[in-house]
């Protein structure tokens, strides 16, 4: 169930409400993103994703499976969703690995033929696969939005601001989630939330504003427990929870 804390970032600017830590639990892959349901927690790495137990932290297995760069953690369906690519290698390589939580076989669910970039992070939203490439450098105004159906056919792509981009520094979009018309999207460093939002015409995503957090970039996903998010302090080698809170609150 989300949170009613949720729509409080629709209505107020980011100055005015925070995403504020809850709790955390420690594990030594939590260094790219983190996801969670009721009972488990999973802390992904670039080679492996740790399922944790949510009650006292300890860890409860292993993934099995070759990864290279994972980024980003999406459960749907049972099942756990996570960004791959090859990255730093050129030519660019990404694909989405599965986890399956009870065998915790992680294999590839789909591969890109001829990415626009590195894939960071996947999210699915009424039928459809929104996935962010990133390009980073001197490549990183080819960062993109990209729209898929569910045979993968590409049915729209968006651009981001020059502004927008410029606040990232030489690196890109890390996470991303949708909270109804809203896309909450994580930098690679930054303790902020970029709300995003697509345009009612053209092809370049709209910047509404920034929310502070405790997540310093990287994958972040819903919560379903808490009502907040869930991301990680790559630093700290932790998993954090954390919920809206406007500045009355705090």
């Amino acid at each position: 169930m989300i949170h009613a804390l949720f729509a409080v970032c629709f209505a107020v600017h980011a100055e005015e409400a925070a995403y504020v830590e809850k709790s955390s639990i420690a594990s030594p892959h939590a260094t790219q993103a983190a996801a969670a349901d009721e009972r488990f927690v999973y802390a992904v790495s670039n080679k492996v994703i740790a399922k944790l137990d949510r009650s006292n932290g300890a860890e409860l297995a292993l993934s099995e499976g070759e990864a290279f760069h994972l980024n980003s953690a999406l459960l749907l369906d049972g099942r756990l969703y996570s960004a791959h690519s090859n990255f730093p290698e050129k030519p660019e390589q990404s694909d989405i690995r599965v986890l399956d939580p009870e065998s915790m076989k992680l294999e590839v669910f789909h591969r890109f033929e001829s990415p626009p970039g590195s894939l960071t992070w996947a999210i699915q939203r009424e039928g459809s696969w929104w996935c962010h490439f990133a390009g980073y450098g001197a490549e990183k105004n080819k960062s993109c939005l990209v729209r898929f159906d569910a045979e993968w056919k590409e049915t729209a792509r968006w651009a981001y601001p020059e502004e927008l981009m410029k606040d990232w520094g030489l690196m890109s979009l890390s996470g991303g989630i949708w909270q109804g018309d809203v896309l909450l999207a994580t930098g690679h460093d930054k303790k902020l939330i970029y709300r995003l939002k697509l345009p009612v015409a053209g092809g370049v995503v709209e910047w509404l504003g920034t929310i502070p957090s405790p997540f310093p970039g990287q994958g972040i996903a819903a919560d379903p427990k808490g009502g907040g998010l869930v991301g990680i302090d790559r630093k700290r080698k932790a998993v954090v929870f954390a919920e809206l809170e406007t500045a009355t609150q705090r």
